[in-house]
C-alpha cells in the first residue's frame, strides 16, 4: 500500500475549515489532550492551537490541520492521527515566532506530510 501524501496545513475535509472549532474537545488516538484554544482556516497554513491544561502543564500545543482525522460537530470533539507522546514530543509552540517560516518549518518537518 503507497502511503497517501498529504497538504499537513489543509484540513482533509474541506467543511472543517469552514467551521469555528475553537473549544472543542481534542482526542489523541490514545486519550483526550486538550481543547482548542485557537484554529485557523487560512487557506495553505490552517492548525488548531490545542491547550492541554494540567496533562503537559498548561503548555499549548500546535497540530497541523492535516493530523485532523475527524470531527465530531455533535459531541464538538476533534479526532487527531497521533498519539499523546507524538503531541508532547512536538517542537514547541511560541505564538510569537509561529509566523516565521524557519519555525513553520519545523512543524512541518515533524509532523511530516506521508501517512499510511
Amino acid at each position: 500500500m503507497q502511503p497517501r501524501v498529504i497538504d499537513i496545513w489543509a484540513y482533509t475535509e474541506s467543511t472543517w475549515s469552514q467551521a469555528d472549532l475553537t473549544g472543542f474537545k481534542v482526542e489523541a488516538t490514545d486519550g483526550g489532550i486538550g481543547k482548542v484554544d485557537e484554529a485557523s482556516n487560512e487557506v495553505g497554513s490552517s492548525y488548531i492551537v490545542v491547550d492541554t491544561g494540567p496533562w503537559i502543564f498548561g503548555k499549548k500545543v500546535l497540530l497541523p490541520a492535516g493530523v485532523v482525522q475527524s470531527v465530531d460537530f455533535d459531541t464538538e470533539t476533534i479526532y487527531v492521527d497521533r498519539t499523546k507522546d507524538e503531541i508532547k514530543n512536538a517542537p514547541e509552540y511560541d505564538e510569537n515566532l509561529f509566523r516565521e517560516q524557519t519555525n513553520r518549518d519545523q512543524f512541518g518537518s515533524y509532523y511530516g506530510g506521508t501517512r499510511s
